[in-house]
């Protein structure tokens, strides 16, 4: 009877820590820049607020690992933004903060909010649409945080298995290096006794 409850209550903790809030100063003329990673078709979405400073600006730049930019903007004080990648990748978001040269700068708080995949949907909007109750929004949520749960767990287990195959690769590898490594030992270490006795033979030195 209790099993079902603990897995709504682990359900929504989970729900809850995929969200990820950060505070952090930026100091004058310098940039701050924060990575983390996405999955293929996944829809990341983000809030930002910067405390205004009179002389200052900053700008936000977000790029992917090869050097595409997914989204950017200048001289940003509150807003959104929205982007998507096509496959699994990692991503970075560099905020600039540039200053006149006769201007004295201060510290700049940042508030961000990053939020993916459902994280980013407005159940409240599907269900003032659908024209669905408050249990069948709630009960929507959880039908697509399991889902995407199922999918986190899916995709864990193909890079286990993808980390175990280069893995074993690399210790097969590693063999045939060895057995390569003591062969050519052998051989040099027979080369040197049959030079040497040659050596010694020919300085009449041994029989």
């Amino acid at each position: 009877m209790h099993a079902p409850i603990n897995l709504v209550i682990l359900v929504i903790v989970l729900y809850i820590s995929r969200v990820e809030c950060i505070m952090f100063h930026l100091e004058p003329n310098t940039q701050k820049c924060l990575r983390d990673e996405m999955q293929a078709n996944q829809l990341i979405a983000g809030d930002y607020e910067i405390t205004h400073i009179p002389g200052q600006r900053v700008d936000y730049i977000i790029r992917d690992t090869r050097g595409h930019i997914l989204s950017q903007k200048e001289d940003i004080a509150k807003g959104k933004f929205t982007f998507t990648s096509e496959v699994y990748d990692t991503f970075e978001i560099c905020f600039l903060s540039k200053i006149a040269a006769n201007v004295r700068g201060n510290l700049q708080e940042i508030s961000l909010d990053i939020k993916k995949g459902i994280e980013t949907k407005s159940y409240e909007g599907i269900g003032e649409a659908a024209k669905l109750k408050p249990l069948e929004v709630d009960l929507k949520r959880l039908e697509d945080l399991s889902d995407a749960i199922v999918q986190d767990f899916a995709l864990m287990r193909k890079r286990e298995e993808e980390m175990r195959d280069t893995n074993e690769s690399t210790n097969t590898r590693v063999l045939f290096f060895s057995v390569f490594s003591m062969c050519c030992l052998l051989g040099l270490a027979t080369w040197q006794v049959l030079y040497l006795r040659r050596y010694f033979k020919a300085k009449k030195l041994i029989e």
